[in-house]
Parts: structure tokens; C-alpha cells; sequence
């Protein structure tokens, strides 16, 4: 299982390729929406880069409560895990 700050890490390294937000921006609390500004279509280039770390495709249902940056890292640890 991939430890809290692989994920976060790997999750900085996304934002900043994917959204051009800055790696220290990305914080445990932040909320995608309100201070990352990461909309739905965005979710999805997300949701495409879990699927080839985890080699696993990614459960709307787990997907769609994700509000925070930890709710993405807890879904990315939780599927590592399985």
C-alpha cells in the first residue's frame, strides 16, 4: 500500500502537469473545487492518472463523496491496498 505521502506527492506532481496548480498549493485540506479550482472534466484527467498508478479502474462511487485532496489520497491508498 502506498503510504499517505507517496500519494500526496504523486498527486502534487498531477496537479501541477494536469491543472498548472502549484505543488504547494495542494495540501491534505484543500477542497478540489473551492481553492484548486479542479472542475469535473478535470476530475476526469484525475481519475485517468489513479488508473495507470493503481492499475485499477476507479469506482464512480468511490469517486463522486471525493471533495479534499485527502479524500482523493484515502480512495488512491484504499485501491493500492485491495
Amino acid at each position: 500500500m502506498l503510504t499517505q505521502e507517496q500519494v500526496l506527492e504523486k498527486l502534487r506532481e498531477w496537479m501541477e502537469e494536469l491543472f498548472e496548480i502549484e505543488p504547494e498549493s495542494v495540501q491534505l485540506d484543500a477542497n478540489l473545487m473551492t481553492d484548486l479550482d479542479v472542475d469535473s472534466i478535470d476530475a476526469i484527467d484525475l481519475v485517468v492518472k489513479i488508473k495507470e498508478l493503481t492499475g485499477k479502474q476507479v469506482n464512480p462511487e468511490d469517486f463522486k463523496n471525493v471533495r479534499t485532496v485527502q479524500d482523493v489520497v484515502t480512495v488512491i491508498q484504499n485501491m493500492s491496498a485491495a
